[in-house]
């Protein structure tokens, strides 16, 4: 019951954050519809696996730029601060809960920006808008699962860079091959076993945060 208030807590602390500066928010927001605005200057209305393919880049860096400053932006006093009053365990969870809901706001808004400027070629929104919520959860768990990681070494951006490219590449194919289903009505092969895959790689990244955080708190 601690445990979970902790958690509330924590959520709660950085949502007010979030909240009071807008940082992340607005700039997302503008990278967003700039970089769109820029596809459709330049190509107007794609065909569909173009449409897809740039919607999952664009997620990307959205993730990178919402979900991996979420420890590095935490400083050594706040980091002791929350050392005395939380576990390890509690204070990686809520910030997984946080980037997960973060992620879940800008993916949905991405996609809306997205059929305003680029056309909507989906046959199946429904099915697409919960491929999506997926995808940014799992973008969001494994980037602050690096995230985390990163926050301990010397050289952060390198090392989020060099941890994050052999682990994202094939969850990116994976999330496109998935919602490939999502532009037309015929559902393919083993499209449900491809989406358990995700959810099991989500399930595995939260069991790793869980374990591996507490011994890189204790540095």
């Amino acid at each position: 019951m601690k445990s979970s208030s902790t958690i509330l807590a924590l959520v709660k602390k950085d949502l007010l954050l979030e909240m009071r500066q807008q940082y992340t928010l607005y700039g997302i927001l503008l990278y967003v519809a700039s970089t769109i605005f820029v596809v459709y200057l330049s190509m107007g209305q794609p065909d569909d696996a173009v449409w897809n393919g740039l919607f999952w880049i664009i997620q990307l860096f959205v993730c990178v730029n919402a979900v991996a400053k979420s420890f590095l932006a935490e400083g050594r006093g706040r980091m002791l601060y929350f050392y005395t009053v939380a576990g390890p365990v509690d204070f990686v969870l809520a910030k997984l809960i946080f980037n997960l809901l973060l992620m879940l706001i800008m993916s949905l808004l991405s996609l809306l920006i997205f059929s305003l400027l680029l056309g909507n070629p989906l046959q199946n929104f429904l099915k697409f808008t919960g491929i999506v919520c997926l995808g940014g959860i799992s973008l969001s768990l494994v980037f602050t699962f690096l995230a985390a990681i990163a926050a301990k070494a010397q050289q952060q951006s390198a090392m989020m860079a060099i941890m994050g490219f052999p682990l994202i590449i094939p969850q990116l194919l994976l999330l496109m091959k998935i919602s490939g289903t999502g532009f037309s009505d015929v559902i393919q092969a083993g499209w449900w076993q491809m989406v358990a895959m995700l959810a099991g790689l989500d399930i595995l990244v939260v069991a790793l945060a869980v374990i591996l955080f507490p011994f890189l708190w204790k540095d």
